[in-house]
């Protein structure tokens, strides 16, 4: 019978690693297949059968999307956007989690599920009146305007996402800081935020992909070109092109999409750290 148990338990985990690696390929390979094609020559894009791996590394794709069309300015737009707004984003969650972490008051949980059903409001419905407000008060083609919107978004989500963070700290932590002379914003600023480290970071990171990928609110709301961020910058590019240069989009969108694998990379070992945090709470 153990040898039985083990056997079906050493063949459940193999199926199990099977879907994993199968669910890496689903979503991996259209990656895989861009930066393919940003490496091949128009002769190789429709060649019969294609090839997943170019015959050689064709760098003049890159060269036209950043020499001629300039495709870094996007990039520059895209990342005074997006950090603006994770700064922005956190300097409001962060005090309104500890809010509803620490500060018992009327009424608390409902304002927080009130706070969270606008989670559910999509910015696209709310943009044609916001278009019509935005163009009253002069905000059309403006940054503060764009990183307002992206602000509003983030902040039910991250509010009850640092939340769980501040939840799984003891109450006694802050009790022992407020007996050595620590007002609220020192608890907050010396003793916690030190501890939830890892928690920010993943909430940083998860801002930082949803405003990075946004292309509808800019899109309507922007439409000078040296202040468009790069997935509106990809669209302008195709427009662009007198031919279909499939090679030359890809090309871009491997520029338009290698900063955020690049701070995955380098955060993923804070992103583990606050899902193992998280699993140990649950």
């Amino acid at each position: 019978m153990k040898r039985r148990g083990k056997g079906g338990k050493v063949l459940s985990r193999f199926f199990l690693y099977v879907f994993f690696v199968l669910i890496a390929v689903f979503f991996l390979f259209p990656v895989v297949w861009t930066v393919s094609l940003s490496f091949k020559t128009m002769q190789e894009l429709y060649r019969f059968p294609p090839k997943i791996l170019p015959g050689s590394l064709y760098l003049k794709n890159y060269g036209y999307v950043i020499n001629q069309y300039n495709i870094f300015a996007g990039v520059r737009n895209s990342f005074y956007i997006t950090i603006v707004t994770v700064v922005g984003t956190l300097l409001i969650t962060i005090p309104a989690a500890y809010a509803f972490s620490r500060i018992k008051f009327a009424l608390s949980r409902v304002l927080q599920f009130s706070i969270l059903l606008f989670q559910m409001i999509s910015p696209i419905v709310m943009l044609i009146p916001l278009y019509r407000y935005f163009s009253r008060i002069g905000l059309l083609n403006s940054y503060f305007g764009l990183i307002a919107i992206y602000i509003a978004v983030s902040i039910p989500f991250q509010v009850w996402f640092i939340r769980g963070f501040l939840d799984t700290i003891p109450v006694q932590l802050d009790e022992a800081a407020t007996i050595d002379g620590c007002n609220r914003m020192q608890i907050v600023t010396r003793v916690l935020l030190p501890v939830i480290t890892p928690g920010l970071f993943s909430a940083s990171l998860l801002v930082f992909i949803s405003s990075w990928s946004q292309f509808v609110v800019p899109y309507i709301l922007i439409s000078a070109p040296a202040k468009m961020p790069v997935s509106v910058s990809l669209v302008n590019l195709q427009s662009s092109l007198t031919s279909i240069n499939t090679q030359f989009l890809a090309a871009g969108s491997v520029v338009a999409i290698a900063p955020t694998i690049v701070l995955f990379v380098i955060l993923q070992k804070f992103i583990v750290s606050a899902m193992t945090a998280g699993a140990i709470k649950g």
